[in-house]
Parts: structure tokens; C-alpha cells; sequence
């Protein structure tokens, strides 16, 4: 049962109203890069959102997504993990828990909080009692092996996602190959290709955000 089904039983502490999604994946793979194409896709379906980053020891990300113009900057937070990134979203995710509180305390209309992951391994896993819903990404940079490594990152998400698309003919990666994989190796449970830079597979990243968590 994940944070979102403890509140909607009475069992959770009550105080969220905001869904809460997770983005975890290695360092490289296009997280922020995601982020930043689903804001705009997001906010044309009026969806009131905010972000919290994490990284070991600056604020890199978030000062990234407060500059990019996408998004209002008060409405970006950051974690430093100041250790190894699962930390702070797994084994203790109290820094995280205590900062979407905030900004739901500051931001009373906001229905979605993306929580950024500091770029991690394939053993990355969300806490559910952080999170009621992940993504993990991934790219074919980092080789199309990956899916045959069958990290739990890659295992337990609840939507895969194949960055860099376009990049397969140029590092030597059989894409339809690793598709196939990834999609076997996970039951045949939700994988998308994307493009982050460039917007292709976003709208539907954007899709099962809104029906798994935001219900529309």
C-alpha cells in the first residue's frame, strides 16, 4: 500500500493533498531534463504543480529548473542528501516528506509534487511512504544492456522510461532490442522511449502521470 492508498484508508497522517511522484535514475540519464519538458505539457492541462530536487552537496538542479522560466522558482525545493543519494528517498525520507509539506503549506492549490532523485544506480528505489507513484529512467548512452542487468530500479518502477532515444544509431545500441528486453524483464509493465530534449514520448509520460495519480 503506497503513501496515496494509506490516506485515501485513514491510515496515513492526513496532511497531503498534493500527489506525490518520484524520479529516480543515474546520473546522466536526462532526469532534470524530463522535468523541465513535462512542466510546460503539465501546466497547458492545468495541472498546479511543484518540484523538489535532490543532490549530494549543492543545489545544482534546482537552481537549474529556477532559472529555466518554466516554472515560478518558489515553487522549486532542494534536498542535499549529503550522502548517498537512495538515502534521503528510501531508507530515510524524512528531508523529503518535510519539504513537499512545505510547499504544500505554501502553496495550498498544488496537486502534484515531482521529487527529483540525485542521479543514483540502478539499485535506486523510491520509499512508498515518500511517494505514491515513480518513474526511473534510464538512457541508451549508458549502454543496451541495462535492462538485462535487472536492477530493482529498472524491476519495481512503475513507469520505465528510455531516455536519449535519439542516440541509439550513434553509440551502437539495437533499440527495438532493448525495448523488447525492457519490456520482458518487467512483465510487460509500462515502458516509454523519449526524446526529453527534444519532447518526443513526454505527452506520454504527461498521460500516465494523470491517470495514476491525478485520476484524469
Amino acid at each position: 500500500m503506497n503513501r496515496l492508498e494509506h490516506d485515501l484508508a485513514g491510515e496515513g497522517p492526513g496532511r497531503s493533498a498534493a500527489a506525490r511522484v518520484g524520479i529516480g535514475g543515474p546520473v546522466g540519464s536526462g532526469k532534470t531534463a524530463l522535468i523541465e519538458a513535462l512542466i510546460p505539457v503539465l501546466h497547458a492541462r492545468g495541472v498546479d504543480l511543484a518540484v523538489v530536487t535532490n543532490d549530494l552537496v549543492t543545489k545544482e538542479d534546482a537552481e537549474r529548473l529556477r532559472r529555466s522560466g518554466l516554472i515560478d522558482p518558489q515553487r522549486v525545493s532542494a534536498v542535499e542528501a549529503g550522502a548517498c543519494p537512495h538515502t534521503v528517498i528510501r531508507e530515510d525520507p524524512t528531508l523529503n516528506i518535510a519539504a513537499g509539506d512545505e510547499l504544500e503549506a505554501r502553496f495550498p492549490g498544488v496537486e502534484l509534487i515531482l521529487f527529483e532523485s540525485g542521479g543514483d544506480n540502478l539499485a535506486s528505489t523510491f520509499s512508498l511512504d515518500l511517494v505514491d507513484w515513480w518513474i526511473f529512467v534510464i538512457d541508451v548512452a549508458g549502454g543496451d544492456d541495462i535492462p538485462r542487468k535487472k536492477g530493482p530500479g529498472t524491476l519495481r518502477c512503475d513507469l520505465l522510461v528510455i531516455n536519449k532515444q535519439d542516440l541509439a544509431p550513434h553509440v551502437g545500441v539495437d533499440l527495438p532490442r532493448m525495448l523488447e528486453e525492457a519490456r520482458t524483464v518487467r512483465a510487460q509493465r509500462s515502458v516509454i522511449l523519449t526524446d526529453a530534449r527534444r519532447g518526443a514520448g513526454v505527452t506520454d509520460v504527461a498521460d500516465q502521470i494523470m491517470k495514476a495519480v491525478l485520476f484524469r
